[in-house]
């Protein structure tokens, strides 16, 4: 590590004063000035920082509060350049290890993450030997459990850089502590024991190696607590994928049985880590991982045994368990042959009429990602019907989540189709009496109407495009302006003159004022997106009109379309300076300068202000 340069401000001389900060009794001053632990270093260069800074702060960590102390931990590796680079890092240790050995967690995170920090910046790999695998060793073998826990941070790490003699030793002191008395050693243990597995070098990826991380797992996958269990399903995991990768097949029965035990147990809290996991454990077991677009056409042994298990997690007596599983179907489906995959859509309708209505939720959000595997035939037949079904569901988010996804089934079946079966139930969505399942339809509008194209989009959709704007929710009229201007950008210019501006400029005589701020909003949102014909023939009009309105809240929301209106132009260049210059001279400056004169004040203060602003904007682009 280089020392960086820091400018060290006035206020850290005299430095007794900030020592004085450090022992402070208010312990928010104190973690102000650990913050600057990096200056306090810089400001005492490194000797004075090596002789009294650290025992310093070796005496801070035995008696102060948990929230400085965390501030610490996370501060003594930045401190590395500053008392003479790697070399010196073992007078750092010391304080590290009593923060490791706290009982506050985040503690004891924060020095773990130092350490591991610190054994990464050491120069080699006999460093390590004389740094770091003495700290390992000391807080393996520590009585209390915190000590443990933090150990089992730092193996990774350590066998990554350690001398490759080392690692047996380490994965032996590792294998106690998977086997530990206290649980929450184990638990610790069983959390990075797939980071100490993917840290092994292949130098040290010896047959006793493999054996010990064998054990391990085996102890991990027997123990008596659930919550280890539960974590075991991580380890398969990365075991599987480290000899995938190492071309090594010879254990992939053994593990498919331990993954066996894993789907069978009774816990539910396994059980339900297996089904979150289980597109990634059938992957890590597979033989052959189809490419995208290609069929799977060999039956591997994970096939045999999981497909089976899949279907069961389906029918799970645990509403959590199958709202997990359902997440999981299209990925699984993906690894499976045809036949297969037929067995499982079979019980996908079952699923889509589940009791719980988060587990139809899970399931809404990822059907339709079976489309592109069944093809369009099979969509058909056995997909869209169930669309069909769980687009009725009672319970919002159900609805949501199957529309959200609809581009996926429109690049396997088409539009044409597509509309005729799903179209309705989006209009009926679109007229929901939950304004937000409203709002919702109204966000994906855009995509739905690139997917669609204009002619049937006007036909179908355009007409409610309308009448959000006049809804009774703020939100949803608001969400409705923002989807004209996006509905511009996709459909051009000459679309919005001719089906949404007559459509807005009407409302304008209505009798509501609501209506008339609406249309007036509606607007001023799609200046920036139109061009200068349609400002000039249609927009600087229909303002014009809204001057003189009764009602001060649309007088003064016309002075603030008049500054947006003036920005558009100039930061969307969609006109000339020449122009801009025309359009502020012959009517925006005289519309502001006479409702400057109101009789209302707010109308008064926003027009002076749009004035004000609008005289800005043109010097800024002058």
């Amino acid at each position: 590590m280089e020392q960086e340069n820091i400018d060290i401000p006035d206020e850290l001389y005299p430095l007794a004063l900030l020592m004085d900060e450090l022992k402070h009794d208010e312990f928010s001053l104190r973690i102000s000035a650990m913050k600057k632990l990096q200056l306090i270093a810089a400001a005492l260069r490194q000797e004075r920082c090596r002789d009294e800074l650290i025992p310093f702060l070796e005496d801070v960590t035995q008696e102060d509060e948990d929230e400085v102390l965390t501030v610490l931990a996370e501060e003594l590796a930045n401190l590395v350049p500053y008392i003479g680079g790697p070399e010196y890092s073992h007078l750092l240790i010391p304080s590290l290890e009593t923060l490791s050995c706290m009982e506050e967690p985040v503690v004891r995170d924060k020095a773990v993450e130092s350490i591991n920090r610190i054994c990464e910046g050491l120069p080699s790999r006999d460093h390590v030997a004389q740094t770091i695998l003495p700290l390992v060793k000391r807080l393996s073998s520590a009585e209390w459990f915190s000590s443990k826990v933090s150990a089992t941070g730092l193996y990774a790490a350590a066998i990554r850089h350690c001398p490759t003699e080392a690692v047996p030793e380490l994965l032996k002191q590792y294998g106690e502590l998977t086997r530990d008395d206290t649980p929450m050693v184990r638990r610790a243990a069983a959390t990075h024991l797939p980071a100490v597995i993917e840290a092994l070098p292949a130098e040290a990826d010896s047959p006793e190696a493999d054996d010990e991380i064998y054990s391990m797992f085996k102890a991990q996958v027997g123990d008596d607590q659930d919550s280890v269990r539960l974590l075991s399903v991580n380890v398969l995991i990365a075991k599987a994928e480290k000899l995938k990768r190492q071309g090594n097949s010879q254990h992939t029965s053994s593990l498919i049985e331990f993954a066996l035990a894993l789907l069978h147990d009774p816990s539910w809290r396994v059980r339900y880590m297996c089904a979150d996991r289980f597109e990634k454990l059938a992957e890590s077991l597979t033989s052959v991982v189809p490419e995208e677009g290609v069929e799977k056409t060999e039956v591997d042994e994970m096939e045999r045994a999981f497909v089976p298990e899949f279907i069961k997690f389906m029918q799970d007596g645990e509403a959590e368990v199958r709202t997990a599983v359902a997440k999981q179907v299209p990925g699984f489906c993906r690894l499976v042959t045809p036949a297969n995959l037929d067995k499982i859509v079979a019980n996908v309708e079952e699923l889509s009429q589940d009791s719980s209505q988060h587990v139809r939720a899970a399931l809404g959000s990822e059907i339709s990602a079976l489309a592109p595997l069944l093809g369009k035939e099979k969509t058909i037949e056995t997909l869209l019907p169930t669309f069909l079904q769980m687009l009725k569901d009672d319970f919002p988010d159900v609805r949501l989540n199957i529309i959200s996804k609809l581009h996926l089934v429109n690049k396997v079946i088409g539009i044409d189709l597509l509309s005729q079966s799903l179209l309705p139930a989006v209009s009926d969505l679109a007229q929901d009496k939950q304004w937000r399942v409203r709002l919702a339809i109204i966000e994906y509008i855009p995509l739905l109407a690139t997917q669609l194209g204009v002619s049937f989009f006007d036909k179908e959709l355009g007409p409610l495009c309308m009448t959000w704007l006049w809804d009774s929710v703020y939100s949803i009229r608001e969400a409705a302006t923002q989807n004209l201007k996006k509905l511009t950008k996709v459909f051009g210019v000459d679309w919005a003159k001719d089906e949404i501006l007559p459509h807005i400029i009407v409302v304008a005589a209505d009798s509501n004022y609501l209506y008339r701020l609406t249309a007036l909003c509606a607007v001023t949102t799609l200046i920036p997106v139109v061009d200068e014909s349609m400002i000039k023939t249609s927009i600087l009009p229909f303002i014009a009109e809204l001057i003189n309105d009764p009602i001060p809240n649309i007088r003064f929301n016309v002075a603030k379309t008049y500054t947006e209106l003036v920005r558009a132009l100039h930061e969307e260049k969609i006109s000339s300076p020449e122009v801009i210059e025309e359009i502020c001279t012959s009517t925006v400056i005289p519309h502001l300068e006479r409702l400057s004169t109101d009789g209302d004040v707010d109308v008064r203060y926003f027009s002076t202000k749009a004035l004000e602003d609008i005289a800005e904007i043109k010097k800024a682009h002058a």
